[in-house]
């Protein structure tokens, strides 16, 4: 049994069904995915991703996954990524990890942060290496690199990413391996390079043509279908799958020694299910099963509610969005907590009026949406995506002010060019990885993991991102 259908239940599901498993799937939501979910933009009959619509390109688990359910990756054009801090838009360092630049006096990196900033950053190739706080990502980059690049470009990149400050993002769980280089290195921005050196060559990131979308019909329909994707009919070898959404589980307990037995909430009322094995792949249960992976006493992950998030997605009637002002989008830098009257932040970016957290213009980045949307409504037509919302904020953005802060991004006045808009709520999105709840985990997982027949994955357990996520759920369901 598997509790939560986001990509990791769905992915482990389908793991098991190929070893030749029964599979009940339980879903508290209305529908399977989690937040990779697509939507009908307006009158326009076009599918469009409101949630997730890349995945890293890191290690080759979502790949093989998207291939093997017989979708096609796709890379996007080949044009840069924006950040924009201190009222000023500019292009993000091509060579980096979330924002860490691997060439601190690059041009890019220039542009973005001034020959100020560039020669704090570049003191990190000199500067002893026990001069550093890894305590989290907010003070690794700021003692190694300073306040500049910290703001400037780590904190648009993780902060966006995460929806979450540095100061709660713990290293380890949003930049895998960057520790380990440093210490070999004795430099963040050397450390940088030499992660970069060992990446694949191409875009960091990847998607599925069609949409990410497409990855949960067809993940769902390997998990429910009479023949599971490379096994047998049901009615023989392969036993079948089912998906039950709209019950939530509201108790688990030990089944004698039969297993599992869960209780949930569905739309006919209460249930029981029981099955040998179970795999718990959402936060939202870890109550009802920390008890059952040791002491009552033992601490529970106590996870910081996450960000609410509201993503619009816009149809954009404007021909002046065709050259791509602004690459791929832009990924907006959070404001300082605190201001300098001597620094240029204070006179340009105290009163910035823009509050998206990010903009994607996806018509730019995916050459497959730019056809089908020219397709179906003509050339000239452009779609952007704008997402609100961090840690401790809950913005509702009119119309208006989704158009005005498109305008100051891409830097093209959009007032009366929208043809469609699409607003889609995340409320409490994945809990930022903080260094005490990715502690917490730690230790749980650990407990879990002397319980036979139980396992534990999913975002929280693996960490943000699908390239995370594939892997474990893969790996956890194969040792179950």
């Amino acid at each position: 049994m598997v509790v939560g259908a986001g990509i990791a239940g769905l992915t482990a599901a389908r793991s098991l069904r190929r070893r030749g498993l029964r599979v009940l799937v339980l879903e508290a939501a209305d529908r399977p995915g989690g937040p990779v979910h697509g939507d009908k933009l307006g009158s326009t009959g076009l599918s469009v991703d409101v949630g997730a619509e890349s995945f890293a390109a890191r290690g080759s688990a979502v790949g093989d996954l998207v291939t093997d359910l017989g979708l096609t990756v796709v890379e996007p054009a080949p044009i840069s990524a924006w950040g924009y801090a201190a009222s000023r838009a500019f292009p993000l360092p091509k060579a980096g990890i979330m924002g860490i630049p691997a060439h601190p006096f690059a041009a890019d990196v220039r542009r973005a942060v001034g020959w100020p900033g560039a020669l704090r950053a570049g003191m990190d190739r000199i500067k002893p290496r026990r001069w550093v706080d890894e305590e989290n990502l907010e003070t690794f980059a700021r003692s190694r690199l300073g306040r500049r690049v910290a703001e400037r470009l780590v904190a648009p990149v993780a902060a966006g990413v995460h929806s979450a400050p540095l100061e709660r993002l713990d290293v380890d769980a949003v930049a895998p391996g960057l520790r380990e280089a440093y210490a070999r290195e004795g430099s963040l921005t050397r450390a940088v390079a030499a992660m970069r050196a060992q990446a694949p060559a191409g875009s960091a990131v990847r998607g599925i043509e069609g949409g990410m979308h497409r990855l949960v019909e067809e993940l769902t329909l390997a998990v429910t279908s009479d023949v599971p994707d490379g096994g047998a009919p049901a009615g023989s070898a392969g036993p079948a799958g089912v998906l039950l959404v709209r019950h939530e589980v509201v108790a688990l307990d030990r089944d004698g020694d039969q297993g599992w037995s869960v209780q949930a909430e569905g739309p006919g009322g209460p249930a029981t299910f029981r099955a040998p094995r179970l795999l718990v792949t959402t936060p939202a249960v870890v109550d009802l099963v920390s008890p059952l992976a040791g002491r009552t006493a033992d601490p529970v992950p106590d996870p910081e509610p996450g960000a609410d998030i509201r993503l619009v997605t816009l149809l954009l009637e404007a021909p002046e969005l065709d050259a791509a002002p602004r690459g791929s989008g832009l990924l907006v830098a959070p404001k300082p907590r605190t201001w300098s009257t001597r620094d240029e932040n204070h006179r340009a970016g105290a009163h910035d009026p823009v509050q998206a957290k990010a903009l994607t213009h996806s018509t730019a980045k995916w050459p497959w949406l730019a056809a089908r949307v020219a397709g179906a409504v003509g050339p000239g037509n452009h779609v952007v995506r704008l997402s609100y919302g961090r840690i401790g904020e809950t913005v509702e953005p009119t119309l208006d002010q989704v158009v005005r802060d498109a305008s100051v991004l891409l830097g093209v006045d959009l007032d009366g060019k929208v043809r469609e808009h699409l607003s889609t709520r995340w409320n409490g999105s994945l809990p930022p990885p903080t260094p005490v709840y990715r502690r917490e985990v730690a230790a749980f997982v650990e407990r879990v993991s002397h319980v036979d027949g139980l396992g534990v994955t999913g975002g929280w357990i693996a960490g943000t991102g699908l390239a995370a996520i594939v892997g474990h759920a893969q790996d956890c369901a194969e040792q179950l």
